[in-house]
Formats: structure tokens, sequence, C-alpha cells
């Protein structure tokens, strides 16, 4: 199961405000039956089959481009650990042991 960090920044909106588009985006997880997903301050950890998952980006990606963006910047970043079953919480709780 892969982890994975998505930053969609929709740029040329003539608004410093990304919070509706954010929004939207998420209502694109909302959907989504086989990933799971939680919101962070700075982007948006999901967590599931990569493929879906990156499918599921290609989606997020288009929403500000529907609501009038110019220009759209998306950042992944993908953990996929093979040798052993990882998830969001695991990796969370794995800090906090040791803390």
């Amino acid at each position: 199961m892969a982890i994975v960090e998505v930053t969609i920044v929709p740029l040329g909106t003539g608004d410093t405000s990304v919070s509706k588009y954010v929004a939207k985006c998420h209502k694109v997880l909302e959907e989504q039956k086989e990933i799971n997903y939680m919101l962070t301050p700075m982007g948006t950890i999901i967590e599931g089959d990569l493929d879906k998952i990156l499918q599921v980006i290609r989606q997020m990606h288009e929403i500000p481009f529907g609501q009038g963006a110019k220009r759209v910047s998306t950042m992944i970043k993908i953990d996929d650990r093979r040798d052993k079953d990882s998830s969001m919480e695991g990796k969370i709780l794995s800090v906090q042991n040791k803390l």
C-alpha cells in the first residue's frame, strides 16, 4: 500500500485564498471507497493502491481549471514501501513511540 502526499495549488485566480479549490478537490476524495485520506494544513495524505491514487490525483488536478484557474501546480510525494505493510497511522505511531 502506498502513502502519497499531494498539494494542488491553483495559480492565476486573482485571489490568495485556495480553500474553495481544496474543498472541491476533497469532494473527489469523498467519492472514493478504496482509499483513505487525511487533510493537513499544507496538503493531503492519501493511502491505498498507487495506481488508484494516481488516477484520483489526476482528477483532483483538473478541479482548479474547472473553477477558472489559469495554471495549476501539483506536487506529489510517494512512499511506496513493499517490505512490510505501512499506513498513515502506523507511521505516526512509530514516531510517537520513540518520543
